[in-house]
């Protein structure tokens, strides 16, 4: 499925594809594309020398360029698929819940804002000469020191070249600003890279660089360059947790696990067909069940957030299970919206190639733009419509993200300290997806890469375990670079720099709005959550950690961020706000305790009706009145920090 630098297109649409004749349906829908299953040498190079070929079964011409299938002519392109979401989980590694691995003591003397990044690169290197050097030493919780000597690394084939030759020295960080590590427990390299403009820095440890971590951050350069037999439908081999030097029958198997030379160009065995063919639209397995799945009722959206008391009829403490979860269809007007959609974009710019490089609005359909999101997104629109959104959002082009692009591929050859936890999180964090089913296959691969850059962005963010469920979403629709140039955006103008700095004060702060709104619109639900000595944070971290990509359906996950990169943070209080308002009578039934009430909000929530959802959240952020009060409790909220009474301003 892999090849070298002159090998084609790594897994061609077989006869399986193009034989009318075959039974099999291989058609998943807008939102699955069959490019993403082919991987590259070398994914730090951008190829603009590409064939597309139109796989889907519309007969009519798509208008939007997004719709067809991209193949690289050579190997160096990136295609990827949907991302992992919660609910949908068939490995043993997977977890329902989130861990907020331990956070390193960060200290900086600039506690303000972060210069919005979207025109420069901002990394250790870069930061020394204007800001305090800041540490960042492995969390706690990460993989024990390896005892392996500097001897002891594996020595790289001499023509393995991943990335364009460049100078080294500027690669190197100084000793100064390697990562923290206590001398009596990590194992520090003395190797720092050779000067040699043809040497490069995944294969060489920088000087200082903690030996652990360099085995990491290599075996993903290497496997980047072989590939992994089978991506896609065989697990894969372990290859990063062993402390110890790996035994002969370890290094058999993970040498059988690399992909061939055949294994490009070969036809679809049987297994894998019926791998393809239990795939939903988004390329998720088929699960039949879920840990604690409760239903949405639509019932409650129908009215307006207003002042309400409990109900005085008696209500059950907890709410309708649901067996298993709906199947994941395409909306009934979506080929209608897919039109609309397609009058109401323009290009904005074109490459050289006159492919389409950046979209906008019509401005005379500009006053269309809220409604339709809110609709929801098509998912074959999906694409221009979150760039054109975050474009908007954060008054920036397609030059920022070219510029992004070109700092995610620099961070990808220096060090980071939380690459440890990074390889640890990835493949419990995506695990139920196609792409990211293979252990170090191409969705794991650029999940941590795309980690590993984003870590060394921000001094104070460093890296959180949240990420990687929005990363993860982001893969399903962007290369690794705009993934990465995306999160920058959500981390200097959607506040998500607030939401992940140490001690989470954005997380915070969402919560007080939370829990104002409650206290003004639903003053029994607020009294009962202080009656039960129920915090707010107890059940609704990981609701805003994550942006909800844990807590319900992949496909009301994307509704979602829709209107989230339109509106910015307000969605998500709005949303928090929204399941409180459903389940009300549930949380000041008599019968209601501790227990009930917070297993109720640690549920999976499945709507019954994603459209009712959206439409009550828009009709809440569309209120300018209760628009302006949340702005206020957000100025509140900072005044209380700064006086020090934020303590107890929260349940």
């Amino acid at each position: 499925m892999y090849g070298d630098d002159e090998a084609q297109a790594s897994w061609t649409a077989s006869s399986t594809f193009q034989d009318p004749s075959k039974d099999l349906d291989l058609s998943l829908g807008d939102s699955f594309t069959y490019r993403n299953f082919f991987d590259h040498p070398n994914s730090y190079v951008s190829n603009t020398n590409t064939t597309y070929i139109d796989l889907s079964s519309d007969t009519n011409k798509l208008s939007n360029p997004h719709d067809r299938t991209r193949v690289s002519s050579t190997s160096n392109g990136s295609a990827y698929l949907r991302p992992h979401s919660g609910y949908a989980s068939s490995s043993s590694r997977a977890r329902d819940t989130l861990e907020l691995p331990p956070r390193s003591v960060r200290i900086s003397q600039n506690t303000n804002r972060p210069q919005s990044a979207l025109t420069s690169c901002s990394s250790f290197t870069d930061q020394e000469a204007v800001s305090p050097r800041v540490s960042h030493s492995t969390p706690p919780d990460s993989r024990p020191p390896s005892p392996l000597r500097s001897s002891d690394l594996p020595i790289p084939e001499p023509t393995l070249i991943l990335t364009p030759p460049r100078p080294t020295p500027s690669l190197i960080p100084p000793a100064s600003q390697s990562p923290s590590s206590s001398p009596t427990t990590r194992q520090l390299s003395k190797l720092s890279a050779p000067s040699s403009k043809t040497s490069n820095t995944s294969l060489v440890p920088s000087e200082g660089e903690d030996l652990d971590a360099f085995h990491v951050r290599s075996t993903y350069a290497h496997l980047n360059a072989t590939g992994v037999k089978g991506d896609g439908y065989e697990e894969g081999v372990e290859r990063t947790r062993a402390r110890a030097r790996a035994s002969r029958a370890s290094e058999i198997r993970a040498e059988a696990a690399l992909a061939g030379p055949s294994e490009k160009t070969r036809s679809l065995e049987a297994e894998e067909v019926n791998v393809l063919s239990s795939l939903d639209r988004y390329g998720f397995f088929t699960v039949p069940s879920h840990d604690r799945l409760i239903l949405l009722p639509s019932g409650p959206l129908h009215k307006r957030l207003a002042p309400v008391r409990a109900s005085s009829k008696s209500v059950p403490s907890h709410a309708v299970s649901v067996r298993s979860l709906p199947a994941a269809s395409s909306p009934p007007k979506e080929q209608m919206r897919v039109a609309k959609w397609g009058r109401m974009m323009e290009v904005r710019s074109r490459d050289r190639g006159g492919n389409v490089e950046s979209w906008g609005i019509k401005a005379s359909k500009a006053h269309k733009l809220r409604r339709r999101v809110y609709k929801g997104i098509p998912d074959r629109w999906r694409i221009a419509a979150w760039e054109v959104l975050m474009n908007r959002y954060s008054k920036s082009g397609s030059e920022a993200i070219v510029t992004l692009g070109d700092c995610y591929h620099e961070d990808l050859e220096k060090p980071s300290s939380y690459d440890i936890q990074i390889d640890l999180d990835v493949p419990r964090t995506i695990s139920g997806h196609i792409m990211f089913r293979t252990r170090y296959g191409l969705g794991q691969r650029s999940l941590f890469h795309v980690l590993h850059s984003f870590s060394l962005r921000c001094p104070q963010c460093g890296y959180v375990q949240g990420m990687g469920p929005i990363a993860a979403t982001l893969l399903c629709y962007f290369e690794p670079q705009k993934v990465y140039a995306a999160l920058v955006r959500l981390h200097d103008t959607y506040s998500m720099h607030a939401i992940f700095s140490p001690g989470f004060p954005g997380l915070l702060q969402a919560i007080y709005v939370q829990e104002r709104i409650m206290e003004s619109k639903m003053p029994d639900v607020y009294s009962a959550f202080k009656k039960h000595m129920i915090s707010t944070t107890s059940y609704a971290t990981k609701w805003y950690i994550t942006l909800f990509a844990n807590s319900v359906p992949f496909q009301t996950q994307l509704r979602l961020w829709d209107a989230y990169l339109l509106e910015g943070q307000d969605l998500f209080v709005a949303m928090a706000v929204a399941i409180v308002w459903v389940y009300r009578d549930h949380i000041t039934s008599s019968s209601a305790n501790f227990e009930t009430i917070l297993s109720l909000l640690s549920s999976f929530f499945v709507p019954e009706d994603d459209n009712a959802l959206l439409s009550w959240i828009e009709q809440m952020l569309g209120d300018k009145k209760l628009r302006s009060q949340i702005a206020q409790w957000r100025q509140d909220w900072v005044q209380l920090v700064a006086s020090g009474q934020d303590g107890d301003a929260l349940l």
